[in-house]
Order: C-alpha cells, then sequence, then structure tokens
C-alpha cells in the first residue's frame, strides 16, 4: 500500500531574517543575483510600509550580527564596501518612489495653476461680457418702450426686478470663480467676504477668526481660499450645520486652519469605501494640500459634527506632502513600488560604488 506524502509547505521568513540571509549570501559572493535580492526586498520592505529609518536599523542589526562572528573577516574594508553596496541597491526604491512622488506633486501644482488661469479668464468673463449684454437688452428695452402703449411699458418696466436680480447673481459668481480681493488685499479678508456672501444666502453663521494676519505667497493663498470654499459648501449642503467656525492660527512654522461645523457629522471610513463618491470634495482639499505639503485631519462622527484640521509649512515651495488623521483621513493613493527591471529600461539605476567582485 502506497502511503501519500503531503508536501510540507515552510512558512514564509520574516523579513529582518530575510534581509540577513541575503546580506549574508552577498558577502560571501556579490553578483546580480543577490543585488536583485537586495532590490526586492527593498520593494517588499516600501510594499508593507516599512520606513527608511526601520531600514537602516535592519541593516545595521544584520550587519552587527555578521560582524560579531568570532571568524569572521567582514571589518575587511572590502567586505564593508560590499555590505554598503547591498544596502544603496536596498534602498534604491525608495528613492525612485520618492523621485515620482515628487514629479506628480510638481504637475499636480502646474495643475492647480492652470485651472486657476482659466477660472480667472472665466469670472472676467462672467463679470464683464455678461454685464455688457445686460447693459445692452436694458437699452433696447428703453428703446422697445417708448413705441408701445402704456399697459406694454409697465410690463417691460417689471422685468427690471429681474435683470437686477441676474447682474446681481453674476456678480456674485465672478466674485467667489475668483475675487479681486484675494489679488488685492489678500487670503484674509477675501475668505470673510466668502464667508459673509455663505452666511447670508444660507441663513446660517459663521464665523472666522485669525491671529495671522501676514500674506502668503499667491499659491499658497489661493489654495487656503479654495479649501474654505469647498468645505463651506460641503458644511451647506450635507452637514445640515447650524453654525461654523472658521480658525487660523500659527504654530511650530506652520499654518493651522480649523473649519467645525455642528451638522450631522459622518462616518470618515464611509467615504474611504471603494466606489464611494461622497467623499469627492475632501479628496480634493486634500490634492491641494499634496501640492503645497499640507497635510488633513479629518474628526468627524454622525451626529457629533465635522472638523477639518488643515497644516501648511509656512515655506511650501520645496515642500512634500503627509496626511495624517486622528480618525481616517483622505489622501493620495500609495505609490506603485517600481520594479528594478523597469528601473534599469529607463536608465535609473542608483549609484554604487565599484567593488573588485563584480564589474558595472
Amino acid at each position: 500500500m502506497k502511503t501519500a506524502h503531503k508536501a510540507q509547505i515552510l512558512p514564509e521568513l520574516a523579513l529582518d531574517d530575510q534581509y540577513f540571509s541575503a546580506l549574508e549570501e552577498h558577502l560571501q559572493g556579490a553578483s546580480e543575483s543577490t543585488l536583485r535580492r537586495a532590490y526586492d526586498l527593498g520593494r517588499k520592505a516600501l510594499s508593507d510600509g516599512r520606513s527608511l529609518l526601520e531600514m537602516a536599523t535592519l541593516y545595521h542589526v544584520a550587519l552587527v550580527r555578521i560582524l560579531a562572528r568570532p571568524d569572521s573577516s567582514s571589518a575587511e574594508p572590502k567586505t564593508l564596501e560590499a555590505a554598503y553596496q547591498f544596502f544603496a541597491e536596498c534602498i534604491s526604491p525608495y528613492e525612485m518612489t520618492h523621485r515620482g512622488f515628487n514629479e506628480a506633486i510638481t504637475a499636480l501644482r502646474h495643475l492647480n495653476e492652470a485651472l486657476e488661469q482659466e477660472i480667472r479668464r472665466i469670472a472676467s468673463a462672467v463679470h464683464d461680457e455678461a454685464g455688457q449684454l445686460l447693459v445692452a437688452l436694458h437699452l433696447a428695452l428703453a428703446d422697445i418702450s417708448r413705441d408701445v402703449t402704456e399697459p406694454v411699458r409697465e410690463r417691460l418696466r417689471g422685468l427690471n426686478p429681474i435683470f437686477a436680480q441676474i447682474e446681481d447673481q453674476l456678480r456674485r459668481l465672478s466674485h467667489e470663480l475668483r475675487p479681486t480681493i484675494l489679488d488685492d488685499l489678500g487670503w484674509i479678508p477675501a475668505i470673510r467676504f466668502l464667508a459673509d456672501g455663505v452666511s447670508r444666502r444660507n441663513s446660517i453663521p459663521i464665523r472666522v477668526e485669525t491671529s495671522v494676519e501676514d500674506r502668503l505667497p499667491s499659491i499658497t493663498e489661493t489654495a487656503l481660499y479654495r479649501i474654505v470654499q469647498e468645505a463651506l459648501t460641503n458644511a451647506t449642503k450635507h452637514a445640515k450645520a447650524s453654525s461654523i467656525t472658521i480658525r487660523f492660527s500659527q504654530r511650530d512654522n506652520g499654518l493651522i486652519c480649523s473649519i467645525r461645523d455642528d451638522g450631522v457629522g459622518f462616518d470618515v471610513r464611509s467615504i474611504r469605501a471603494p466606489g464611494s463618491a461622497s467623499g469627492l470634495g475632501l479628496v480634493g482639499i486634500q490634492e491641494r494640500l499634496n501640492a503645497l505639503g499640507g497635510t488633513l485631519q479629518i474628526l468627524s462622527a454622525p451626529g457629533q459634527g465635522t472638523e477639518l484640521l488643515i497644516r501648511l509649512p509656512m515655506e511650501t515651495q520645496n515642500a512634500n506632502s503627509s496626511s495624517t488623521s486622528g480618525q481616517s483621513c483622505v489622501g493620495m493613493p500609495k505609490p506603485e513600488v517600481p520594479s528594478r527591471a523597469g528601473r534599469n529600461a529607463g536608465g535609473r539605476r542608483s549609484q554604487r560604488r565599484p567593488t573588485g567582485d563584480r564589474a558595472d
């Protein structure tokens, strides 16, 4: 009778043990294969969320274990050079991802600037061109009213309040699309003007409190205005809030913005669900912050209102972005980890010091 044998499946080694084993193999004989293994370990660590500091610690612990062996000749410069080469290859996926992320941030910033230019053009068209058409319509009706009977003339006069309302609406839309006050007086007066208009239209008291009065770079002022605009839209359309408070302060060389309402609140995790469109406004806010190196924290729960906590570095020209949250947060998708083959094909190999074991 034949005995069935089941193949034993060994559990995958922890990353620490895999790293030690791979480094040991590389020090015994550096080759393209061992360097490829180092790169793959770096990709896995990046996908698992390991930080660069954790990888440096991993390298240090593994190297100390090897150096501590009594029969080890690992202190030789040639061996230490090979260890450096292994570590550099291991962390090269981090460098590639960081570079790609910076390129995406730069592209996003340029896109926002292009959108603002187009918004400025549309606002000007709404204010000037549509306004001129209404003036022409006023003149045409005034000319017609001289040639009609008094009853018809009276009916034409009844159109004047409607035209006045149209003019007011066009003026409001033009100012909110791109308020001239933002360019002329700065972000605080522009946000106060925005809050006042939203408050009057929706009969909701909105307070704007600030301990910061200085002007900011134009791109930062525009982003803050758009963020507050989107937050107020969410609060008035969805939150059913009875009051809204906007606060600005400066802390640790950063600008802090808090936008809080006393509305119905929501489950923050639900907006992160696949296919959910309810969080698109918050995603738009996060994308603007990403371009400036800012962070967004969302505090909300059903029946407890909502607070958006926004932090922007005061110097944002070369800032990168991160996103944190006490309960949950909206952020950019996790960047794809580059493959070693794709990296080599693009000519973006990490720079290595030459060793006697391997020719580049």
